[in-house]
């Protein structure tokens, strides 16, 4: 039998949608005391919004706007409603961007996804988000706090401590990206450790179904959301595996890639994200990736609208191992060399891992400062392929994803 996270899980359409137009309309009043929005707001009648459809009223915001205003009003583009001081935490992600986090209780919304892939009382989880700078650990943390669950704080890297400290806890459940359980798990073989896990809390990249399978054969469920470090949890999947549905304290709508118009549903666009999260309240935050409406609701009993999950980008901006690359990374990666031309990133699978290789145009140069240069600009290590001017495609192309997602 399921079990709900709260009652806002099984209300009617109609319901919802009469909550989050009230919540909405609190959300555009407190937006005017934050000077970043009044800025991007500016020529927009927020009297004309009175419910969910008339979002289409007001200009999208972009990640590119946020990290433009945040250079003139640091930390957070004057997009907050309070002063970075009175948060609990800053977190800096690449580009950089910067974004607020608080230990208020179930801050970021995660809790509702754990409690609906069986995390509660009772378990551990290791968390293998990391803690340094990025708000992915404390996200996961600020979830487990919300079911009653215990955590180790593990982070990445060093994997025979991991399987070592999840043996010795007793950790009952793994939190990280859908990869890197199976480094641990592989590493627990090779020692001869048998590990406790039992279900998977996934993020930070696709989660392909050979993968999901190997967990499954092992015992543990693998379920997976999509958030961000600006909105928090946006959509997670439950036990019925049949698309992510979308949370309930934001409001999600697909519109056509660079633009605000909503596309009918069943139709990909891009994820344009409204946040009810009054400490950081974004309002129509582009987020740059593809999905889709599913039309009607998943037979678990949960009734929010559905998408299809993650779908690719609408732009070239990609995640690997976790982490955005975007493209003007690279482009700092050509500037940082004089002998080179021009990059390109391409990201493929070695087994069930991600792979990264740079490609880089140059008459000569040093290989060893290439691989130095690509750790502290892309923030991962790949490998480095060193080519002669004219060689890369000239198809505007600085980043290519040569996964397959099926």
């Amino acid at each position: 039998m399921t079990t709900f996270y709260d009652a806002l899980e099984t209300r009617s359409a109609d319901q919802r949608a009469s909550d989050q137009a009230k919540a909405l309309k609190v959300q555009l009043q407190r937006v005017q005391s934050a000077p970043g929005f009044e800025a991007h707001l500016a020529g927009a009648d927020i009297g004309q919004v009175s419910e969910i459809a008339d979002l289409v009223k007001l200009p999208v915001l972009r990640k590119a706007d946020l990290a433009q205003a945040q250079t003139t009003r640091p930390p957070f583009g004057g997009f907050t409603v309070k002063p970075a001081r009175h948060f609990h935490h800053v977190f800096q992600s690449p580009g950089p961007i910067y974004e607020p986090g608080s230990i208020d209780p179930d801050w970021w919304r995660m809790g509702r996804f754990l409690h609906a892939a069986g995390v509660g009382p009772g378990d551990i989880v290791h968390n293998c988000f990391g803690y340094h700078l990025t708000p992915a650990g404390m996200i996961f943390e600020s979830g487990a706090r919300a079911v009653g669950a215990a955590v180790l704080p593990a982070g990445t890297g060093q994997t025979e401590l991991q399987v070592t400290a999840a043996r010795d806890v007793g950790c009952t459940a793994y939190a990280g990206t859908p990869d890197y359980l199976k480094v641990i798990l592989d590493k627990a073989d090779e020692m001869g450790v048998s590990l406790n896990f039992s279900s998977a809390v996934v993020g930070g990249g696709a989660l392909f179904p050979s993968l999901r399978q190997e967990y499954a054969d092992r015992g543990i469920s693998c379920l997976q959301c999509y958030a961000t470090a600006d909105l928090g949890n946006i959509a997670y999947e439950s036990p019925a595996m049949e698309g992510m549905i979308i949370d309930e304290h934001v409001i999600v709508e697909i519109v056509t890639p660079g633009t605000g118009t909503p596309v009918t549903e069943g139709e990909v666009g891009e994820v344009v994200v409204t946040s009810l999260n009054p400490d950081y309240p974004l309002i129509r935050f582009a987020t740059g990736d593809l999905s889709a409406i599913m039309p009607g609701q998943s037979p678990c009993g949960r009734t929010n609208m559905r998408i299809k999950g993650w779908m690719g980008r609408a732009d070239q901006t990609t995640k690997i191992k976790g982490m955005f690359v975007r493209p003007e990374q690279v482009a700092a990666l050509v500037d940082k060399h004089a002998e080179i031309v021009k990059a390109r990133v391409i990201a493929t699978r070695q087994g069930e891992m991600d792979a990264m290789t740079v490609q880089i145009e140059s008459s000569g140069g040093d290989d060893a400062a290439y691989v130095k240069s690509v750790v502290e600009v892309l923030k991962l290590k790949g490998a480095i392929e060193v080519v002669a001017p004219g060689t890369l495609p000239k198809d505007g192309l600085v980043i290519e994803d040569q996964r397959v997602y099926e």
